[in-house]
């Protein structure tokens, strides 16, 4: 949690009024929900208290949070899930929804980390360049195909695409057969 509290400074709190405006405490200045949600994405903790009793609101102000943000269009909640979340409710199994929810979204964020971990390194400016070699010697294949006297592929591009080359042999002879078919009803 990058931007947790300051120097043990603790979580920023926030009052909200009566007039429903939101003041935090920690930068002296009134905010807003979408302030809130930001605050939320950058993993800042804070809390919400009503300024008049000093209750700690914070439950009900991230869930109006998510209701804004599934009332402008931003859907992540399907139906049924709602439905099978206010079915819960009464339920004898209520208790154990919070801890569930908890593992499950600690899980689903591990292994989005770690998804994007592999793509990172997977798809490193190196996997870049041999893809841009890989393209460069398909085109200068197709062109040599389509353009009698055209430079062919060269063959470091050829051996980096794929090792043996094999796969741009093979596109190099479909493209000379398509030549030779064009050939053939041109005459």
């Amino acid at each position: 949690m990058a931007n947790n509290d300051r120097a043990g400074e603790g979580p920023v709190i926030i009052k909200k009024y009566a007039n429903r405006r939101l003041y935090n405490t920690r930068s002296s200045s009134y905010i807003t929900l979408d302030d809130l949600a930001v605050m939320v994405r950058d993993e800042v903790d804070f809390q919400v208290v009503d300024a008049k009793t000093g209750n700690d609101i914070t439950h009900s102000i991230l869930t109006q949070i998510i209701m804004e943000e599934e009332a402008n269009g931003e859907h992540m909640l399907p139906v049924s899930f709602l439905r099978q979340l206010i079915g819960m409710y009464g339920n004898s199994m209520q208790a154990m929804m919070p801890p569930y929810l908890e593992a499950a979204m600690a899980n689903f964020q591990s292994n989005q980390d770690k998804m994007r971990d592999a793509f990172k390194a997977n798809m490193g400016p190196e996997m870049f360049a041999r893809m841009a070699e890989t393209n460069m010697a398909m085109f200068q294949a197709a062109a040599a195909a389509f353009m009698p006297g055209a430079k062919p592929a060269p063959t470091t591009a050829t051996t980096a695409a794929g090792g043996d080359g094999s796969d741009i042999e093979t596109l190099r002879a479909q493209m000379e057969e398509m030549q030779r078919k064009l050939d053939k009803l041109g005459e």
